[in-house]
């Protein structure tokens, strides 16, 4: 056997392993982050802010340009003369002359300024940029943290509207069997028709929610593809993170005020609005460069003509007054820094209910999975008696149907519960700003944002990324 064979084989092998193991939670959000569009989205846009660095610090840099010409020159020169004569005022000579002659003119120059002092406006937008990049870092983070969130709501979902159905359809199963000892009692003198029709109704009604249970999980795992990128396939049991989670809530939003990516984004626009302040300030500041011409001219005054020379010297440009468009400006920035202040404070409010809210949820998805546990095992025991109670004749067929519709409900209430336990944990690692990677021990998929930002922020040139694109 040839080693491709032998290596499609082994390919083929690895697959069907993983098509038999099924998806596990973690690996579902791997997935996720690894090759979510949006999460990807960002991340470009991301370097595309790394970007503005660089672009600040060229302020500062030297501008070299070069500029020529070439043309085709012609010139005709007409020449009159008038002779005067002293002595015969009479007499007038008169000559013209006429001189046709062409040339192609050329010129070139090349000019070099290098800034030497801007009024500190480099320095401040450059610092401006990186806090920029700072706060896109974090915003990143936030979209890393849904897209994580996403990926287990969807896992869960998927998990739960499996579960759902498997219950409509095995109560279905119920309700027919239901329907036939009905009949047979009915056929033995025991009940009457409106039993049977009560069981027949109850049957239509199990397969018309058996058929929405269908749609739904066709609509979870539609949105199980969309967030993770394959369609989902024996699915393990979800845990909750409780582990990751602080013993109270107060503890919880301590650490979301210091950490959630929402604070500090808004934090670091704020540290960028200042600074933006600043390097509009500049324009009010004398502005100093030495600047550097080398040129050359041919043939512009005539054939064989050449002027070949040099400059160097200082550039001062001192603003006066430029119609109140800067001090507008300045003005204006001010408000804005105001503004980026206060959306931090904003977010920290928000973060601060967020976290309350969740902690509330969670709290209630654990009470709600005790109280479906004791439900079920109430409604068992009801089911059993009225069943019982039915064959001596002290209960009717619609007792038995809604006991079998409680048992049912209470079941789909508690695989609910426990999806919304799940979740509610996993909302809560968000609140706080804790659902990364490293937290979740995805750490061989990390992507490191930094990593860009180092290949481009001390770039001189070149339009291809990094990438080679």
């Amino acid at each position: 056997m040839s080693r491709r064979r032998i290596l499609l084989l082994l390919v083929c092998l690895v697959a069907n392993a993983e098509a038999a193991r099924g998806e596990t939670m973690t690996g579902a959000m791997r997935r996720a982050y690894a090759a979510n569009p949006t999460l990807n989205a960002g991340r470009a846009k991301l370097r595309a802010i790394d970007e503005f660095v660089p672009q600040a610090q060229a302020g500062l840099r030297p501008r070299v340009s070069a500029d020529g010409y070439i043309g085709a020159q012609r010139n005709r020169l007409i020449t009159q003369q008038r002779d005067v004569y002293l002595d015969d005022p009479t007499r007038d000579d008169r000559s013209k002359s006429i001189q046709n002659g062409g040339s192609m003119p050329r010129a070139g120059v090349l000019s070099v300024e290098q800034p030497i002092f801007d009024g500190f406006k480099t320095q401040n937008q450059t610092r401006a940029a990186e806090s920029g990049v700072f706060a896109g870092r974090e915003r990143l983070r936030l979209t890393e943290q849904r897209v994580l969130f996403d990926a287990v709501s969807a896992y869960m979902s998927v998990l739960r509207d499996t579960a759902v159905l498997k219950l409509q359809e095995n109560n279905i199963a119920v309700l027919a069997e239901q329907l036939r000892q009905t009949r047979e009692r009915y056929l033995a003198g025991q009940i009457t028709l409106t039993d049977i029709a009560q069981a027949e109704a109850r049957l239509a009604g199990g397969k018309s929610l058996a058929s929405a249970a269908r749609a739904a999980l066709d609509a979870s795992i539609g949105v199980y593809r969309q967030t993770i990128g394959v369609e989902p396939t024996k699915l393990a049991p979800g845990a909750p993170v409780d582990r990751l989670l602080p013993k109270t809530r107060e503890e919880a939003e301590r650490i979301a005020l210091g950490e959630h990516p929402f604070i500090l984004a808004a934090l670091h626009d704020a540290d960028a609005a200042d600074l933006d302040i600043k390097a509009l300030e500049a324009e009010f500041l004398p502005k100093f460069s030495i600047v550097g011409d080398i040129f050359s001219q041919t043939d512009y005054t005539g054939i064989g003509n050449r002027n070949i020379g040099a400059m160097v010297g200082g550039r001062l440009n001192v603003p006066i007054y430029e119609g109140g468009m800067t001090s507008s400006r300045v003005r204006q920035a001010k408000e804005t820094a105001g503004q980026r202040r206060f959306d931090a404070d904003v977010a920290r409010a928000e973060v601060q209910a967020l976290v309350r809210a969740y902690w509330g949820a969670l709290q209630a998805a654990k009470t709600q999975i005790a109280a479906a546990q004791t439900q079920i095992a109430a409604a068992e025991r009801a089911l059993y008696g009225v069943r019982e109670e039915a064959k001596a004749g002290l209960r009717t067929t619609l007792d038995i149907l809604n006991a079998q519709q409680e048992l049912l409900n209470a079941r789909i209430g508690l695989i609910a519960a426990q999806r919304e336990r799940v979740v509610a944990s996993y909302a809560m690692l968000a609140a706080m700003g804790r659902l990364s990677t490293a937290s979740l021990g995805l750490d061989e998929a990390v992507y490191d944002p930094a990593l860009h930002f180092e290949q481009v922020k001390d770039s001189w040139g070149g339009p291809t990324t990094p990438d080679g694109r």
